[in-house]
């Protein structure tokens, strides 16, 4: 007769110690995964922006090396519509994988500004175009532009059209932000904007972000694509004028407690 044996179970204590070390291993393991996932998500973004640097270069090759009108006072100059035949086909590369909200109103009615993990909206069925609207996660620098001189005194104000980087074939390019994470499809840094005294606060420093932990990314007339520090957005040439030793610089005097306390630890330029 075969006698059978009772196979020996799991003590309450083992199992408590087998669920503690699984639980510990997630603990330790969680932080690394969540950091390789943003690393992936800010490669992607990366490769976003380098694709809008070649259409942005295409598009000037097709234009004697001039950038696109971006008159204000109509949406239909500006980068979204001029460069629309050359992305078209690849909406996706409007935004950036860690904006996982997008703000868009499917009724075409109104404009909404984006932030540090939303897209931006502009609803254009008001001018009959052959699209709902444009939405996004990245913006252009406004002083890279082509509009006639005549818009700057009904339209732009103190942001003179005189200090335009009109073409992309210009000295020191690769200091020359063109598009960049922004709240709103452009923005225009000044050397004497202040910071914004809160994160997500809305000003015209439109592409101070916390995005990608304490950086932007941008790319520039050169077609280099990298990461900005947020203060570094302090100490690249916007525009003709810009001067980049000032006030909210090292080099013009800065100190890190003269910045808003969410921005105080980060990396100083």
């Amino acid at each position: 007769m075969q006698i059978m044996r009772k196979g020996k179970a799991f003590t309450l204590i083992e199992l408590l110690v087998v669920i503690s070390i699984i639980a510990l291993l997630i603990a330790i393991l969680l932080p690394t995964l969540q950091r390789a996932k943003r690393q992936a998500k800010a490669v992607v973004c990366q490769s976003n922006l380098h694709q809008w640097g070649l259409m942005f270069s295409m598009y000037t090759v097709d234009n004697n090396g001039y950038f696109h009108n971006g008159d204000i006072s109509d949406w239909k100059h500006l980068w979204m519509e001029a460069l629309w035949p050359y992305y078209r086909y690849s909406r996706d590369i409007c935004i950036c994988p860690m904006t996982t909200k997008r703000s868009f109103n499917p009724q075409g009615e109104g404009n909404e500004l984006g932030g540090t993990f939303t897209t931006w909206s502009v609803f254009t069925g008001k001018y009959e175009w052959d699209r709902e609207g444009f939405f996004g996660s990245y913006g252009i620098n406004g002083w890279t532009r082509n509009p006639p001189p005549d818009i700057d005194a009904q339209y732009h104000g103190n942001f003179t059209t005189k200090n335009n980087w009109r073409r992309v074939d210009v000295k020191d390019a690769a200091y020359v932000p063109l598009f960049l994470d922004c709240r709103w499809p452009d923005g225009w840094m000044d050397h004497n904007l202040e910071p914004p005294e809160y994160e997500d606060q809305i000003t015209w420093v439109r592409f101070c972000i916390n995005r990608h932990n304490s950086h932007v990314n941008g790319v520039f007339l050169d077609r280099s694509v990298r990461k900005v520090g947020l203060k570094e957005l302090w100490t690249l040439k916007w525009h003709r004028e810009f001067d980049t030793a000032g006030p909210w610089t090292k080099a013009g005097g800065a100190l890190p407690e003269d910045w808003p306390h969410w921005m105080r630890g980060f990396k100083d330029y």
